[in-house]
């Protein structure tokens, strides 16, 4: 019997009811978990910005809102700030996508590589070696004042904000854009020359409409986490944002201060509407192409002059995107860096002191991103189980839940957690809930988990059921096949989905500043802004971003490494 027949018969029983109580059970836990730590807090922020301290509906917070002056223009900047933030990345990632998709480049892999290397670092570390190298008293403005006589104030107010969001997020653009590129027809652009279409012309009419999914998907995320972001703008002192307003009224004000949930919902709103909108605009049209995997776009030679233009530019870009990993090693190292080009001394004090006072961060980080990572994966596979293997009723809410956590900034879901847990004591025990670090880890799990949850769905579509069959036709029991067959094969993404949640997580400062109640719960990334916020400081906080980059690369290496291996021993038994 052909191959497409027997395919074509396990595909029509692929999808099934199981008749064991497991699924069930599963699928209990996994919405009671989404319940208790998504649906619930986020609830109760939304609840509390329409209700009075009665528990009277209201639109009195609202108003009270938009009635002062420093919170509308919280709203506006950072509505300004997001949509400019956005346009500028996709100045950075488009033609980057481009060049390196469309035409012969020596080094096209290395230029994307190194062009994501910005997403490893968080933005408010970034902010800070941006302001050493390109500030008013930075690097290149010192250089440009003695040769030329003046300087560029790119580091200043929201400007200097919205400068190293670009920065930071173009490479959402580029991963997406990438990726959209190489799934063109070739055909497509062919059929483009031979009617005349050339250069700008045919990239604006036919390959950019063509990749325009990706481009959207990537710049949606950059908006929603502009809009939501908080360690930078408060790193650069710029409190008259929505993010830096809310974290302030509710540890300045208090908990139960409403305008601060009133900020949060405002938060919540956009981010819903630019991902809506995003999906919206391709809602309707028609993107795909007839082959896949055949004839990609043809990679075209450029000419002399062509090929100066396009590596000049994509030095200037790397230089510029990479310029907050090398200023934060230089700052790691430096004794004195102040009004000069480079650092005037070099020293090791400033590691020795985050090894002997920052030690319990390093390792508070691990345990939480690990535990978090783990949470994740174990969720997300069994999310992709019994979304792609049951005919469970309202299984697909599931994954709706677990995605849903993508439009929820982290730190409304940590204001979440302190209302939602106020007053809530641990069993047996005298201590709140809130001032453990469980919340941290929980906080870190349900924003990470739509990352590892496409990449187990992802994984598990690529394993044929009738594997699954197979085993169970010998007497393999349901968890036995899970264990022993599924999730060996899926380790590829099951890793991938393990490593991009860690690594996010480890650079999340949202829900960190508003959850962290101890000093011995700090992890890596509030111990950088700590160190940040003081002069004296900053060297130790230097030291401590290149350990917290050091730790998220060796890990994303060590990860690639693994999947390489397994695609190789797998390789060589299915020849067999």
């Amino acid at each position: 019997m052909p191959a497409t027949t027997l395919q074509t018969g396990a595909r029509a029983r692929s999808p099934r009811t199981l008749a064991s109580p497991g699924p069930l059970i599963a699928f209990g836990l996994i919405l009671a978990f989404l319940l208790c730590f998504l649906v619930l807090p986020v609830g109760t922020v939304i609840y509390t910005a329409f209700v009075t301290e009665t528990g009277a509906p209201t639109l009195g917070h609202f108003g009270n809102f938009f009635g002062q002056l420093v919170f509308r223009e919280s709203f506006f900047n950072s509505l300004w700030v997001a949509l400019a933030s956005t346009f500028f990345a996709s100045v950075i990632a488009v033609p980057l996508a481009y060049l390196t998709v469309r035409f012969e480049f020596r080094g096209a892999l290395l230029i994307q590589t190194l062009g994501v290397l910005p997403l490893i670092m968080p933005p408010f570390v970034g902010a800070v070696a941006l302001q050493l190298i390109f500030g008013r008293s930075g690097s290149v403005n010192l250089l440009l004042d003695d040769w030329l006589g003046f300087t560029v104030p790119v580091m200043d107010g929201l400007v200097g904000v919205t400068f190293v969001e670009s920065i930071h997020y173009f490479p959402f653009i580029l991963l997406n854009l990438v990726a959209a590129m190489r799934n063109i027809d070739g055909a497509m652009e062919e059929s483009a020359l031979n009617l005349g279409a050339r250069g700008l012309r045919l990239f604006r009419r036919v390959i950019f409409p063509l990749a325009m999914p990706g481009y959207l998907a990537g710049a949606a995320l950059v908006f929603v986490k502009v809009f939501d972001d908080l360690g930078t703008p408060l790193v650069m002192g710029v409190s008259n944002m929505l993010a830096p307003q809310a974290y302030l009224r509710i540890t300045s004000v208090g908990v139960d201060d409403p305008l601060g949930y009133v900020i949060s919902v405002i938060m919540i709103g956009f981010s819903i509407l630019a991902l809506w909108l995003a999906a919206r605009v391709m809602k309707g049209r028609d993107y795909a192409t007839l082959q896949k995997g055949g004839n990609a776009l043809q990679k075209r030679r450029l000419g002399r002059w062509e090929s100066l233009l396009a590596y000049g530019w994509i030095l200037l870009v790397l230089a510029v995107v990479l310029a907050p990993h090398a200023g934060i090693l230089l700052m790691s190292f430096a004794k004195v860096w102040s009004f000069s080009v480079l650092p005037d001394a070099y020293t090791l004090e400033h590691y020795a002191t985050v090894f002997s006072d920052a030690g319990g961060m390093i390792g508070n980080t691990l345990l939480y991103c690990l535990l978090a990572a783990g949470l994740d994966v174990v969720i997300g596979t069994a999310i992709a189980y019994l979304i792609l293997r049951t005919r469970l009723p309202a299984r697909q809410w599931l994954d709706w839940l677990a995605s849903a956590a993508l439009a929820i900034p982290g730190l409304v879901l940590a204001i979440g957690y302190l209302r939602l847990f106020k007053g809530v004591q641990l069993p047996g025990s005298d201590r709140l809930v809130v001032q453990t670090w469980v919340l941290i880890m929980l906080a870190y799990a349900v924003r990470r988990l739509p990352y590892a949850l496409r990449s187990c769905m992802a994984a598990l579509q690529q394993v044929h059921v009738s594997l699954e069959e197979a085993a169970q036709s010998l007497g393999a029991s349901r968890l036995s096949t899970m264990r022993r067959v599924m999730v060996p094969l899926m380790a590829g993404g099951i890793l991938a989905g393990f490593v991009t949640s860690f690594i996010t997580a480890a650079v999340e400062l949202s829900a960190t500043l508003v959850l962290v109640s101890t000093e011995s719960q700090a992890p890596m990334s509030l111990g950088i802004y700590l160190y940040m916020q003081s002069i004296a400081g900053r060297g130790p906080g230097a030291a401590l971003g290149v350990l917290a980059v050091a730790v998220v690369g060796l890990g994303t290496y060590f990860s690639h490494r693994f999947v390489e291996r397994s695609r190789a021993a797998v390789q060589p038994s299915s020849r067999a």
